[in-house]
């Protein structure tokens, strides 16, 4: 794979530092019920990562626009429903089964999770609506919890399932469904073992809140949001491309690859352009041109060598 470029970062772009608990603090607070509810934090606390190579050269977008301005459908479909609806969704105990063509199928519990090295990684995030964002995550590759369960060599895809808990998560309720739930990703293989996919725990050196995908989310940082499942409950690795959602829903829209390509537009709308999130109006200065692959192209371009990106969408 190429090598990742380190750009510098502006000493004014840096997060914060904070006051760290350790794992085993975190996982002491979390088993005693710990986590916040409310409508702006789904925290137990500080969560400790090392620093990592992936930053960018570009100020992080503000943590309060990152917490109460995203998707997710699980607990309704305006932007703000995430943060206003999740108070009530318990992030653990919880566990995330990994099944399918792999040698040592298992179960990972919460605490197992928070054992693999986490890392701070800025990455950009674009979403397939043409807004983005900067976000420092926390998290591990999803590639080392992967080696983990010995993948069989007919296993060509994985497969991720969102957890379903109608009476925590009022989008699932209901008779009129925005969607059919659970909600459902995937990726090749290469994809997801490739350094930059991260399953993620944590944002802006915390625990992930409730409204971003508590307890651990996948980022593929040069794909459209969407792929960024939440709230993973069980990764099942297959020989044949698994079922995603907005695939499902609307396959004239939404591809399986999902890569950032401002070449391909939405059918109704451009990708060529994206607002940036808390850098001005929504109809302010702060436009700028989408780059293809989000960026990314020098890492992950090779991964599609010779396919016709305007058809694998």
């Amino acid at each position: 794979m190429p090598s990742y470029r380190v750009p510098r970062i502006a000493a004014s772009e840096i997060t914060p530092e904070r006051c760290f608990i350790d794992r085993r603090a975190f996982m002491a607070a979390a088993a005693g019920g710990l986590f916040l509810g409310g409508t702006t934090s789904g925290h137990a606390g500080p969560l400790k990562a090392s620093a990592s190579a992936y930053k960018l050269d570009e100020p992080m977008t503000p943590e309060k626009d990152v917490t109460s301005y995203n998707n997710f459908y699980e607990f309704g479909t305006g932007k703000g429903d995430p943060a206003a609806n999740s108070g009530s969704f318990k992030p653990s105990p919880w566990t995330v089964k990994v099944d399918g063509l792999v040698g040592k199928p298992r179960e990972f519990g919460l605490d197992e999770l928070l054992a693999f090295p986490l890392e701070e990684r800025s990455y950009r995030m674009r979403c397939v609506e043409a807004w983005s964002m900067v976000i420092p995550w926390i998290g591990f590759p999803l590639a080392t919890l992967l080696d983990k369960v010995e993948p069989l060599g007919s296993a060509k895809y994985v497969a991720f399932e969102t957890v379903v808990r109608p009476d925590e998560m009022p989008g699932q309720s209901g008779y009129f469904q925005p969607l059919e739930w659970p909600y459902r990703e995937g990726l090749r293989l290469d994809e997801a073992r490739h350094p930059l996919a991260i399953l993620s725990v944590g944002l802006y050196g915390k625990t992930l809140p409730n409204q971003n995908g508590a307890p651990i989310r996948l980022v593929v940082p040069w794909k459209y949001g969407f792929k960024g499942i939440k709230s993973i409950v069980k990764i099942s690795l297959t020989e044949t491309p698994p079922p995603c959602t907005w695939n499902l829903t609307a396959p004239n829209e939404y591809g399986f690859y999902a890569n950032v390509n401002p070449a391909v537009d939405h059918p109704r709308w451009s990708q060529a352009t994206e607002i940036r999130v808390g850098e001005g109006g929504f109809f302010g200065s702060n436009r700028r041109d989408t780059l293809p692959f989000n960026g990314y192209a020098d890492e992950v371009a090779s991964l599609y060598a010779g396919m016709d990106l305007n058809a694998n969408f």
